[in-house]
This record gives structure tokens, sequence and C-alpha cells, in this order.
């Protein structure tokens, strides 16, 4: 059985386009992740807050990251997809962030294969609303959860959300290459 995390390479040409691993789906409070013993999407938890997922939210395959998890990427879709689904993207932008003293960035992306996103390249394409609500979402989802803090950190450019992805499979490769 296939691996999602370790067989899947990392896109078909990282890091300017990647392929996202769909763990949780826009609109929904279920914090699916996937597991790499079973091999499979598990259910994690339900958010305790309420709060819905702003868009598609997964990993990023072969990578890992300053937290020692695969590097997490949102993709925007207008849509949701489903859990395990494999969308190939482009990095737009990267949202810094603080969970719980880790480092845990968030790379975002649009699906190669939407068109709606052509125009989107990089992070000043967004508007300003797209950008509160992710942060919005980041910020608050874990509120209710006992002794969790999150903390946004702002955004960066295309070109660093490059650099960290390349910096994720460098990690990889490190620990289990």
């Amino acid at each position: 059985m296939t691996n999602l995390w370790e067989d899947l390479e990392t896109g078909p040409n990282p890091p300017e386009e990647i392929y996202a691993v769909v763990e949780c789906l826009k609109g929904e409070r279920n914090k699916y992740e996937y597991d790499k013993d079973v091999p499979g999407v598990v259910l994690d938890r339900v958010l305790h807050s309420n709060v819905h997922y702003p868009s598609d939210y997964g990993f990023i395959p072969q990578s890992y990251y300053d937290d020692e998890d695969p590097f997490d990427v949102l993709v925007l879709v207008e849509d949701q997809t489903f859990p395990g689904c494999i969308v190939e993207a482009r990095p737009v932008a990267l949202m810094k962030m603080d969970d719980d003293g880790e480092q845990d960035d968030k790379v975002i992306a649009v699906p190669v294969e939407d068109p709606r996103y052509d125009h989107i390249e990089d992070v000043e394409d967004l508007t300003q609303q797209t950008k509160d609500e992710i942060d919005e979402f980041f910020s608050t989802y874990k509120n209710l959860e006992e002794g969790k803090e999150v903390e946004t950190l702002g955004w960066e450019d295309r070109q660093t959300a490059y650099d960290a992805i390349e910096h994720s499979q460098e990690l990889y490769e490190e620990q289990f290459g």
C-alpha cells in the first residue's frame, strides 16, 4: 500500500509546483491527520472552537518541518475535495506561526488545475479578506483546547515559501533519507 508521505514525491517541480495531500476540508471542524502507520487518513479530533477550516488543509509529501511534522499546506479551493486527495499546487505565500513554542509555518498554495487562481502568483495577490480569514482561523482554532497557545506571526512572499519547502525537503532527507 502506498504511503502518501514517504512514497509520493514532493511534487512535479518543487518548490514551484508541489503535491498537497489533503487531510482537513474547507468548511469543516473535523481535524483529520494522515497516519503513516495505517497508512490512511484518520480522525484526530473535532476542533473545540466553533470555527471551520478556511480551505483544504494538509501536508507536503517527503517534507519534514521544524515542528517535527510533515510541512503544512493550505490549498485555496472554491469547493472542498476529500481527505487523501492529492492536489497539484503552486505555493504563493507563507504564513509564519508559533504553536506552543514551536515554529509551525503554513504554506499557502493554489491549485494548478483551477483557472480561478491563475492570477494569484504571490502574497500580494491574495485579498486582505482572505489573509484575515486564514489568520483568524489559525489564531483561534485551539483557543478552547486546554493548555494550547498559538500565535500567527505575519505573511511572507512566494520566495520565502519556496525556501521553506526546500528546507523541509532537506530536513526530510536528513531524518529519513
